[in-house]
């Protein structure tokens, strides 16, 4: 059983809501979305992102080389695809159109309030990279890569809870589809048990330096070379 299949295309980040939902950027900033169709899998959408967020409603926002915001609104028939957002981050994720994270260049954390016009309320912690579900969930790194799990939403005192393992990388499409990569590379999908033996995740064949995980239990990679990968490894061979 092959774990990924290839897809044409060169990315150098992806994110994926969902089967159907999956974009990504080039290390040109160049922004793609797939198309749902192998054959000729991209489509280029205008403007220029160094980070995308998909979520599995459709919703996608994205930050720029220099830390702008947007949120794409190509699909409600404005003349500009992307509708610039005030803040400044460099990660940036959405699970749905109301659970949307991100964090600074200083590592602080930032949650989407749903108001354009008063768009985001601090976090306490500090954090390199964040992943959001479209069920609520959050999970996220930090520069020692640490992982941890946001429990903010059960008790406001300890917002974030420790999850045994050591990530640069996060994505989370639901409560129980959460990958993450490592500093070497490696590709580790969470068991859904934080006390899996002494290791929450199990390891999948491949490397990469960016991962997607939708809500449906799609998940995408892109590996050093900026080569694509779309994970089949849960069906039959």
């Amino acid at each position: 059983m092959a774990d990924w299949v290839k897809v044409a295309g060169g990315l150098s980040a992806i994110s994926a809501g969902s089967r159907t939902t999956v974009w990504g950027v080039n290390a040109a900033s160049a922004i793609f979305r797939y198309t749902n169709y192998d054959g000729n899998p991209w489509i280029n959408i205008p403007g220029g992102l160094s980070d995308i967020g998909a979520g599995a409603d459709g919703t996608t926002w994205g930050v720029n080389g220099g830390n702008q915001i947007y949120r794409y609104v190509g699909d409600q028939g404005a003349p500009d695809p992307w509708l610039g957002i005030s803040g400044s981050l460099v990660r940036i994720d959405a699970g749905s159109r109301t659970n949307v994270w991100g964090v600074d260049s200083a590592g602080a954390i930032f949650r989407y309030t749903n108001n354009d016009a008063n768009p985001w309320i601090k976090i306490p912690g500090a954090l390199s990279d964040i992943g959001a579900g479209a069920d609520g969930t959050v999970w996220g790194v930090n520069g020692g890569n640490q992982v941890f799990r946001y429990t903010g939403d059960q008790d406001a005192s300890t917002p974030w809870t420790s999850v045994a393992g050591s990530l640069k990388r996060i994505a989370v499409g639901s409560r129980t589809n959460v990958w993450g990569v490592d500093p070497a590379g490696s590709i580790y999908r969470y068991t859904n048990n934080d006390a899996s033996g002494t290791n929450p995740w199990i390891k999948i064949p491949g490397a990469a330096v960016d991962i997607a995980a939708g809500a449906d239990g799609t998940a995408w990679h892109v590996n050093s070379v900026g080569e694509i990968y779309r994970y089949t490894g849960d069906q039959p061979s």
